[in-house]
């Protein structure tokens, strides 16, 4: 049986890494080219995807390993740039196996489709005309994708309300699709466009925005971890990261930092899966502000069970495709996603779920106990070392003496550097 609890999977090579993963998931030689080239995007297709190409940029890509979802393990792609990310989430997954890892669950993948009705004589009664007439509307916006519905997709409902406005009270229709295995975004536009003449003629006011929202608050993530006392340390360290979540419940300026956390992770993996982080991201943060009440708070919640044991949920809008999209066309996202062996993308939004509830566990853990300027200190002065210069073996010298005095900065590392080259 394929396990993801890979021990010292950092130690090894690229090339054994990248064949451990090959492997495992039963990548082809081509898929496996195309994770390991640092360009695997032809710039005749980049030219094709946006406007203006010049070249591409690729970003590190690093596989989170031990994570068990739902009885199932999975290697999962992360592509980001800050040191740290990758190796806290496989040591969160870790500290999670000893009580069966993580569990997961979704909503349906049902999407918002705005469309705004403005100068309505009266918004109110409009608003019941409007879900008088919901099968219309609904048959109006089904006849223009059949195959979503074929597959048991389509709108599915139609919700209204009237929304007091700096130009006045504008009757707002929201109408819910089910996108399947899409993100949707083109489906429910082309939808809300083809209602909109029909909901001017029914309500007598002016359609001006027909447009998708990233507040998708029908198309829920949610997972759970246990992580038992003893795994992370000790009653001590639950108390720790009991009182740092308290911290970002309470303040703001703290739990900006501590979302942003969070969505280190979740935004790995949906840019390596080729999916839409900015609409993640509106999402993410517009529902902690939106879910709980008044304020801005934590996306995900930390309480102590009756064993003294951590326990860890989150939940958030998880608007993520594998049909459309740079999921359907770039050759390193196409890859990452036989790599996770994903079969739908509801699949997909609760293995995000679990890597982002496991990255707010590692930064909590870190800041309760050792601090989170460790974990990123030796990686940060590799960067550095190779930014005044270093190359090959150089960098890790540099690096080794910048970490031991604990002075991660430029002008150390060019003394360093040179002092190595002189044979200091």
């Amino acid at each position: 049986m394929k396990t993801s609890e890979i021990s010292g999977f950092y130690k090894q090579s690229l090339e054994d890494r990248l064949k451990i993963v090959t492997e495992f998931g039963g990548l082809e030689e081509a898929e496996a080219r195309a994770v390991a080239t640092p360009s695997a995007l032809p710039l005749d297709l980049a030219n094709r995807m946006i406007e203006n190409v010049v070249g591409t940029m690729p970003l590190p890509l690093g596989i989170a390993v031990n994570f068990q979802i739902n009885g199932k393990d999975y290697l999962i792609p992360m592509a980001i740039e800050e040191p740290s990310v990758v190796a806290a989430a496989s040591n969160a997954a870790k500290m999670a196996r000893a009580e069966g890892g993580f569990t997961a669950s979704t909503t349906a993948p049902v999407m918002i489709g705005q469309v705004q009705i403005v100068d309505v004589p009266d918004p109110n009664g409009a608003k019941m005309t409007i879900l008088h007439h919901r099968q219309k509307i609904l048959d109006l916006c089904n006849e223009k994708d059949p195959v979503l519905v074929k597959f048991g997709g389509g709108a599915k409902e139609v919700e209204a309300r009237v929304v007091p406005t700096a130009r006045g009270p504008m009757l707002i229709v929201h109408l819910l699709v089910d996108c399947r295995d899409a993100m949707g975004a083109n489906a429910v536009n082309t939808m809300a466009e083809a209602a909109a003449p029909y909901l001017e003629e029914i309500t007598g006011g002016r359609v001006y925005l027909r447009i998708i929202s990233n507040l998708a608050v029908k198309r829920l993530a949610r997972a759970r971890a246990v992580f038992s006392k003893e795994a992370i340390g000790g009653a001590e360290v639950v108390d720790g990261i009991l009182q740092a979540y308290a911290f970002a419940e309470a303040d703001p300026f703290r739990c900006a930092t501590h979302n942003k956390g969070i969505m280190n992770g979740i935004d790995a993996v949906v840019i390596a899966t080729g999916n839409d982080f900015r609409a993640i991201e509106a999402g993410a943060h517009a529902y902690a502000a939106w879910a709980y009440g008044p304020g801005y708070h934590s996306l995900t919640k930390w309480e102590m069970d009756a064993d003294g044991d951590l326990v860890g949920t989150i939940e958030l809008p998880m608007a993520v495709g594998l049909v459309g999209g740079a999921t359907a066309v770039h050759p390193t996202a196409k890859a990452n996603v036989k790599l996770l062996g994903v079969k739908s993308a509801l699949e997909l939004a609760e293995i995000i779920a679990c890597v982002g509830l496991a990255q707010n566990f590692a930064a909590l853990r870190a800041l309760a106990t050792e601090g989170i300027q460790r974990g990123h200190m030796g990686l940060h002065a590799r960067n550095i070392a190779a930014t005044v210069g270093a190359t090959g073996d150089e960098i890790d010298r540099v690096a080794e003496v910048l970490v031991k005095e604990r002075k991660v900065r430029m002008d150390r590392a060019e003394e360093v550097l040179d002092a190595i080259r002189k044979g200091g």
